[in-house]
């Protein structure tokens, strides 16, 4: 009789409990980026950022249009992939997402960020740096890093007036991304003076640099810009110093900029050759950056790249702007993106009428003793 009482009132609890959270509002909020493949470590690091954000605000237990909200990430894998990104971007479409984080690459991100605007979606990216993805003015897309017409530029700048060099070879991997910075950095090279003596292209697969680096070596160039990410990055560095272009710069924007590059040029010691930029201020300048990177590094040792500080700030402006908006319905809090003045761990966020972050910092990178070290 006592044990039936006992069965009971236990009932009776999980009844209550499961009512209070069915009043809960589960707010989902997306992510997509390249969870599988050679960029899996940067796609990581992202979804890293964006479920650090999501426990933080549950455990902040906000009221939102008068409910308790719960938010919930929906992780998608792109994999680096057009086709598989826009895949994804209608399946979070299909599932009603309230908002997405991402994507990482701006060849995923670009035909992605169509998908979510003809379904209603706000989506914010904090790593895809091509300009062509705010181009066409959508009102429903953000980015709240430097683009690449920042970092293209800021590494001409350095290499013709901090370097005096003269001579650049330029190779891209065919990417909305490297396509795009690599543009910029030739455009901005030739107006400052200097000649690019040669330009190779290669593809985001690729991990043997041997012919181009060979014809580009004929060429004798101060430096070579490479636009791309650190899969190919890396092997190019090894491969540089086997055919004796150990005096050669290596310049390169944030697809290259990580802790990663080191390990993957495997002790070649033309990394210390290497010269990238990051949109956004070191994590030592970064208002809040050091004591986030050591609650980041705790809870993901080991895992730190270069976006996540981005994606989880992008995380909270999605929901700063629900908050102020008092819904969680697209539609509704959309507009007050737009009006965002969020002070985040990587600046204070506000936006330019085509969603581009106002004001962006970049920062140059080397490589001192194989560790990434800020130079500005």
């Amino acid at each position: 009789m006592q044990m039936n009482l006992k069965l009971t009132v236990v009932a009776a609890l999980a009844m209550v409990a499961g009512l209070a959270s069915a009043q809960d509002a589960v707010v989902k909020i997306g992510h997509v980026a390249p969870m599988s493949g050679a960029q899996a470590h940067y796609g990581k690091d992202n979804e890293n950022g964006v479920r650090m954000a999501i426990e933080d605000l549950n455990a902040q237990n906000l009221t939102i249009g008068g409910k308790k909200v719960k938010f919930e990430i929906a992780a998608e894998d792109d994999a680096a992939d057009p086709k598989q990104g826009t895949a994804a971007a209608q399946k979070l479409c299909d599932s009603k997402v309230a908002g997405v984080v991402g994507h990482l690459n701006s060849g995923t991100t670009i035909p992605a960020s169509k998908v979510y605007h003809d379904c209603g979606i706000p989506m914010i990216t904090g790593a895809a740096t091509n300009p062509n993805l705010t181009k066409p003015g959508y009102k429903n897309v953000f980015r709240i890093i430097a683009n690449d017409n920042a970092l293209g530029a800021g590494l001409a700048f350095y290499a013709a007036d901090a370097l005096k060099l003269k001579k650049v070879a330029i190779i891209d991997d065919r990417t909305a991304y490297g396509q795009g910075v690599a543009e910029v950095f030739k455009k901005t090279a030739l107006a400052k003076g200097m000649t690019v003596v040669d330009e190779q292209f290669t593809t985001d697969k690729a991990t043997d640099f041997m012919a181009i680096l060979t014809a580009v070596k004929a060429k004798n160039p101060d430096a070579i810009f490479f636009g791309g990410m650190d899969p190919q990055g890396g092997p190019m560095l090894r491969q540089m110093e086997q055919l004796g272009m150990s005096n050669v710069k290596f310049f390169g924007g944030d697809g290259i900029c990580t802790a990663e590059l080191a390990k993957l040029a495997a002790g070649a010691k033309t990394i210390g050759n290497v010269v990238c930029a990051e949109g956004g201020a070191s994590l030592a300048k970064m208002p809040s950056g050091e004591a986030w990177k050591k609650r980041y590094d705790a809870k993901y040792p080991g895992q730190f790249q270069v976006y996540s500080p981005y994606t989880y700030d992008a995380t909270f402006v999605l929901v700063d702007a629900m908050k102020r908006a008092n819904s969680t319905d697209p539609k509704v809090y959309m507009p007050e993106l737009i009006k965002s003045n969020f002070k985040g761990v990587t600046t204070t966020i506000a936006f330019e009428p085509n969603g581009e972050l106002k004001n962006p910092a970049i920062t140059l990178y080397v490589y001192k003793d194989g560790k990434k070290s800020a130079l500005n």
